[in-house]
């Protein structure tokens, strides 16, 4: 019997999307009956991709300055990755220049370029762009990086000495406001950048000289000072009420070179310090809570001139309690341990002198422990081996000496008037760090002996041979990066002059280098104020001693006061 075949073929091809093609054959008979043959032909085409460009994770601008040790953390991404980068650097002349030429790149790895400084010129900015492709050739958008010079600013108060304090209504921010001109203050930083300041010796509301009591509050958002509490005139005795119990009527009387702490709830914590109630040395302790607004006497004597009652050395107990004292140095541990070290203070027997005694006061417990350092007043320095800890080092007793805490709560110490290693008082520039969790201190830069003089080297240049002459009364700062900051104080210049500075130092805890950022290297320079508000390349604080400062959030360095009765606030950085 004839047949006829019919074929039917059906082919589905759909490319670009990784879809199975197939083909369908089919063979009728002509009775009807059906004869199927059915061949399926498999294949799978690549699915067509569509590739992303690469991106960049856009870093923050940069304020630095030619001694900085900032870099430019770029961190670029894509969907294959790698790829190529470079960096041009264009000024605000428009001068470019390859900063970094064409150089692979790792996915979500930190690309650190660093700043070159070396054409850095005062006051210039520089723009940082990258442009980068992947290895599809695909280019992402280039982006940019401002980088400035960080400079000084004048911010608030007067360019004269001797100005009269204008206190507005307590409890009220004003643009008038500034206190008067001082000395031997104290201050904290809250959480929320706010500045505070606490007494010292100074003009009072009518221009009266003497010792203050006024604590103030600077916001450094709006520009204002506020008056908070204590009075408006000198020479004020304190209301301490019932000792740990606070009270709206309570506030601690006028003093000067007090000890200041602020731990991690906001609270402002004091110590101690010279008072002319009675013309003594305190050793009390009190607390602000900022919420409240009321003042605690939490520890310690209201009377003046106390023995120090130190107990068993490293054993916390109720009834220790340092002697009465002015001019030594605090820290704040992670733990919020408050520590106290040195002064011109009241020993265990009675004796007053300069001391080497340090404390901490765990503000759970309410107890001091007496923790390093001895209970006898005059003690000389035992440095050992610079670089080297030891159960055996410490520093010898002084005060109006400065202090720092970095970020693995390590204890630092620089300069003041003391003992060094031969026994004799001078002016030290030694830099000492004591580790909380080995109990040693170890001697890392400066001299052992006193009275040296300033090594500046190049200005915004570290060198090993740098390092700040001896001096006491100046004041510091730390940055995020953990680097030390010192400015001023009354010291020995390049020339081994001695009388007040306003030199700005860095110190680099990884390389263990110095360097002079800023000021000059002789005494007794006059300050160049420029236009309150604007910074500029030219501004530079007077020189100075037995000032305040604080450090912000963004790393600005603030500074307030000091030598000469000065009002003025500044801030160097952005």
């Amino acid at each position: 019997m004839e047949k006829k075949i019919k074929v039917i073929i059906l082919i589905a091809i759909i490319a670009g999307t990784g879809v199975f093609i197939g083909v369908t054959v089919g063979i009728m008979a002509q009775q009807g009956a059906m004869d199927q043959i059915l061949l399926l032909l498999g294949i799978t085409l690549p699915k067509k991709t569509t590739y992303i460009a690469p991106t960049s994770n856009h870093p923050e601008d940069v304020a630095t300055d030619l001694g900085g040790t900032e870099t430019i953390n770029w961190t670029l991404y894509d969907d294959v990755g790698p790829g190529q980068y470079r960096v041009w650097v264009n000024d605000t002349n428009d001068n470019y220049y390859l900063r970094v030429n064409w150089t692979p790149w790792i996915n979500d790895t930190n690309l650190a370029i660093s700043i070159n400084r070396t054409y850095m010129n005062v006051g210039i900015v520089f723009n940082y762009t990258i442009e980068f492709y992947d290895n599809n050739s695909r280019f992402g958008t280039p982006d940019t990086v401002m980088v400035t010079q960080k400079m000084w600013t004048w911010v608030s108060g007067n360019n004269t000495i001797n100005e009269q304090g204008t206190y507005g209504t307590q409890g009220v921010p004003a643009a008038e406001n500034v206190p008067g001109a001082r000395y031997m203050s104290v201050s904290w930083r809250d959480s929320d950048d706010n500045l505070w300041l606490f007494g010292g010796y100074g003009r009072d509301s009518a221009g009266s000289e003497g010792r203050l009591n006024d604590l103030w509050m600077y916001n450094t958002t709006s520009g204002w000072w506020m008056w908070v509490s204590g009075n408006n005139t000198i020479n004020q005795a304190g209301t301490y009420g019932t000792q740990g119990v606070p009270a709206l009527g309570n506030f601690p009387g006028a003093r000067q070179e007090c000890f200041s702490w602020t731990d991690s709830n906001d609270n402002l914590w004091l110590f101690g310090g010279w008072t002319p109630i009675g013309w003594g040395w305190l050793n009390e302790l009190w607390m602000y809570n900022m919420t409240s607004g009321w003042w605690t006497w939490v520890s310690g004597n209201n009377t003046i001139n106390q023995n120090g009652t130190y107990g068993t050395k490293s054993v916390p107990a109720a009834g220790n309690i340092p002697g009465s004292r002015d001019g030594g140095v605090s820290w704040r541990d992670s733990n919020d341990n408050l520590w106290l070290f040195g002064g011109f203070a009241f020993d265990s027997v009675g004796d007053q002198g300069r001391v080497n005694d340090l404390w901490m006061f765990n503000i759970t417990s309410g107890w001091w422990t007496w923790v390093w350092g001895s209970n006898i007043i005059n003690q000389g320095g035992i440095y050992g081996s610079q670089g080297v800890p030891a159960a055996s080092n410490e520093p010898g007793a002084r005060f109006d000496c400065i202090s720092w805490t970095d970020s693995n709560d390590n204890l630092w110490l620089f300069g003041g008037f003391g003992r060094d290693s031969t026994g004799f008082y001078w002016r030290l520039n030694d830099l000492w760090m004591y580790n909380i969790t080995s109990g040693w201190w170890t001697w890392v830069s400066g001299s052992n002996i006193g009275q040296q003089w300033g090594n500046y080297g190049s200005r915004g240049m570290p060198a090993s041979t740098n390092v700040p002459g001896a001096r006491d009364y100046s004041v510091t700062w730390k940055d995020t990066d953990d680097n030390l900051w010192l400015f001023g104080g009354w010291g020995h210049d390049s020339g081994g002059l001695l009388n007040k500075l306003n030199d700005l130092w860095m110190f680099n805890m990884t390389s263990g280098y110095w360097t002079w950022i800023s000021g000059s290297n002789r005494i007794n320079q006059a300050g160049t104020y420029g236009t309150k508000g604007v910074p500029a390349a030219t501004n530079v604080p007077e020189a100075r001693r037995i000032l305040v400062s604080w450090t912000d959030s963004d790393d600005n360095l603030w500074l307030f006061g000091g030598g000469g009765l000065l009002n003025d606030l500044w801030k160097y950085g952005k």
